[in-house]
């Protein structure tokens, strides 16, 4: 196995363990904030106006939190396959296509 065989493979494993962490942290922090909304749910004992307010911004961050997860992970994902030659960014020209016949004089 070559040095840059190796390098990949150790890149792949990085991106995988990176994906793993950063996945349970969002999780976590989601799972956080669905607890202290609960927990300001039940403490406020009925308020429906405030209650309302709780629910709103626990689903605001939730989905912040989450979308900028994901958000950050695709243009990772993108920027690293063109960095390894996979992606859009390197295309191969498209071949011309053949001239045509040329007319005969009568």
């Amino acid at each position: 196995m070559s040095r840059d065989e190796a390098r990949a493979i150790g890149d792949t494993e990085l991106e995988k363990v990176r994906a793993r962490y950063g996945l349970l942290a969002v999780v976590i922090s989601n799972l956080a904030i669905a607890a202290v909304a609960v927990f300001g749910v039940w403490r406020l004992g009925g308020d429906k106006a405030v209650i309302v307010g709780i629910l709103t911004a626990a689903f605001t961050a939730v989905s912040s939190v989450t979308t900028a997860y994901l958000g950050i992970k695709a243009v990772s994902n993108t920027a690293r396959s063109i960095a390894l030659g996979e992606g859009p960014g390197r295309r191969h020209p498209e071949p011309a296509p053949p001239a045509p016949p040329a007319q005969r004089a009568p």
